[in-house]
């Protein structure tokens, strides 16, 4: 009888070993190897200590900085509870969310007059999105410059710099990376107090 098991017994014990320990430390080194930054999480660094991800969004709140788009995750840009809100385009919830989020957007940034980018006003997916559209940021232009104590122009320019183009040139949309963005106001255009 233990002749009919044998097989089934090394089979699992051969697949265990090859998938459970060989193939992911295979493609594990192939990532570290070929895409090394990736492979860690994209993380910037600034003087030695980590402050961000390139792909998670953070909460900046001060008027000298640009706001990412709003996120449902947890209590906000929690990687560990990622996710949306789940709200469709009739709950009143959704309706009530974005009322009282555009009305922040325009007393945030009272400068601006034109049409809100959805994306000042919507949440991602995953919550986490750490990227705006260009029209989001040039939206709070004026409000950064301000708090910064420089032109609005400069600003413009710096967000203009910012702007990442479409994956191969067809997938996505042109976006800024917030944190990114933030960093470069902090080098080029520090806040005059």
């Amino acid at each position: 009888m233990f002749s009919e098991f044998k097989p089934a017994i090394l089979m699992t014990l051969v697949f265990t070993v090859l998938t459970g320990i060989f193939y992911p430390l295979a493609i594990t080194g192939a990532a570290q190897a070929m895409f090394h930054k990736q492979a860690n999480g994209s993380l910037i660094e600034r003087n030695g200590k980590v402050i961000g991800s390139e792909h998670i969004g953070q909460n900046f709140t001060k008027p000298e900085y640009f706001h990412p788009r709003p996120s449902a995750a947890g209590s906000g840009y929690d990687a560990a509870n990622s996710g949306g809100s789940n709200l469709g385009p009739t709950n009143p919830a959704l309706a009530d969310r974005l009322t009282k989020d555009a009305a922040q957007f325009r007393k945030d940034n009272p400068d601006f007059t034109g049409p809100l980018p959805a994306d000042a006003i919507t949440t991602s997916a995953s919550g986490l999105d750490p990227d705006i559209t260009p029209a989001n940021a040039m939206a709070q232009a004026a409000r950064v410059a301000r708090a910064r104590g420089t032109s609005s122009d400069m600003v413009r320019s710096l967000v203009a710099g910012a702007v990442e183009g479409r994956d191969l040139g067809v997938f996505g949309e042109p976006r800024v990376n917030v944190l990114k963005l933030n960093l470069a106001l902090d080098e080029k255009l520090p806040v005059q107090r």
